[in-house]
């Protein structure tokens, strides 16, 4: 049960340092878009045609990149109650650093280190953005707020996808476009330094609630979903199907637009009918998407369903406001960070199990093993409680009534 000190609210602003905090997470978060779309952007066409590797390769690299995020979690427990935007100006270094040594990766082994020194610069960032959005964010206004910077990290990817293009246009290699994603992120470390420094994360360091079960699912069947994307979607049509660097720039620049203009209205969505519908309809088109890499042959179709299944990532907004309206303020990020731990769990299994159907099964059975996640997804989501606030989560809690993924 929550005692009424948990009610008690974040770090107060004024309305000029609110308005600046935004402004440049809106900027960090752009830039980090901008070097992590890069890279997954260029990646399949990087490992196919420089590193040469096979489905089982790739699956084995994702598993130990994935293996990033469960230590994430200990180490946000570690400094938990330190300045996040000193926090994240770090870890985007670490990020920038690491992402751009790809460009003198000579072979399998050289990108599996340096795939673990950027993804856990990057694993560390990821919670810290939802958290110092809500913290910043007015009363009412959290979905929305979320959804802008969301925005900006898609406008960022945007303009490095175009970028990319430009240069690979001009006959520039791949491994200089490494060197310009990392430097972009640098900008984004810098920008985290403006942010107000009293965005810190009180409470516990290690934070698991059974009242946040629902949640924790969630994220547990969602990085099984996600690394079918990640991992095995783009690497079809490069490995398969022979698109050029080109084509997946476009593709990556096609989901990056869509996004760009879906988030805001999905934020303002899940504030006005709530995180059950949004993510019920989010679930039932991914096993429809999951099918269709498995059945499609047709190059352009399966261009159209890569575009539709990276664009369906921005409902994951409603997995924070989920967590703002069942969770005090002190215990967002320690519940984020908890999340992303579930979420890897499942992210460092699945590219290891896909890898191995891939390669013994067929690559069919890489995206179809999406299906019982999405299905079981939309099990743990038909047992959340509607609500709109922590104080009704609260009160429920006082008068002894199961609270969402309680029995």
């Amino acid at each position: 049960m929550m005692s009424p000190s948990d009610l008690l609210p974040g770090p107060a602003f004024s309305e000029h340092d609110r308005g600046r905090g935004l402004f440049f997470l809106k900027i960090a978060s752009a830039a980090v878009g901008f070097a992590m779309l890069l890279q997954l952007s260029v990646n399949n066409n990087f490992l196919v045609q420089e590193i040469h590797i096979s489905g089982f390769q790739a699956g084995l690299l994702e598993t130990a990149r994935e293996s990033c995020g469960i230590f994430a979690f200990a180490i946000l427990a570690l400094i938990a109650g330190l300045a996040e935007p000193l926090i994240a100006s770090l870890v985007v270094l670490v990020f920038a650093l690491g992402l751009s040594s790809y460009a003198f990766a000579p072979t399998y082994g050289w990108v599996i280190i340096l795939s673990l020194v950027w993804s856990q610069g990057l694993h560390i960032w990821m919670p810290l953005p939802n958290s110092m959005t809500l913290a910043l964010a007015e009363k009412g206004k959290a979905g929305a707020r979320l959804g802008q910077v969301a925005a900006f990290g898609s406008i960022g990817s945007g303009i490095g996808l175009v970028a990319a293009l430009i240069l690979t246009k001009a006959h520039i290699p791949i491994r200089p476009l490494y060197l310009m994603a990392g430097g972009v992120a640098v900008l984004g470390s810098a920008a985290c330094l403006m942010i107000p420094r009293n965005i810190k994360t009180p409470g516990p360091k290690l934070l698991f609630r059974r009242r946040y079960a629902t949640y924790y699912l969630l994220c547990f069947f969602e990085g099984w979903r996600k690394q079918i994307a990640m991992c095995f979607a783009g690497f079809l049509l490069v490995k398969n199907h022979h698109a050029s660097l080109s084509v997946m720039l476009v593709l990556w620049g096609s989901i990056q637009l869509a996004s760009w203009l879906s988030a805001p209205p999905i934020g303002r969505l899940i504030d006005r009918v709530g995180e059950k519908r949004v993510l019920t309809t989010y679930y039932s088109i991914l096993i429809l998407v999951f099918v269709a890499y498995a059945a499609v042959n047709v190059s352009g179709i399966l261009y159209a369903i890569f575009v539709i299944d990276g664009t369906l990532s921005v409902c994951n907004t409603a997995f924070s406001t989920y967590v703002n309206r069942i969770a005090p303020a002190s215990e967002h990020t320690p519940t984020l960070s908890m999340g992303v731990a579930a979420n890897h769990v499942a992210a460092v299994a699945m590219p290891f199990v896909g890898g191995l159907l891939w390669n013994y099964v067929g690559f069919r059975w890489a995206f179809l093993i999406g299906i019982p996640a999405a299905l079981a997804s939309m099990v743990v989501v038909s047992r959340m409680r509607p609500g709109s606030s922590v104080e009704e989560t609260v009160v429920t809690a006082q008068a002894g009534l199961p609270m969402d993924g309680e029995m």
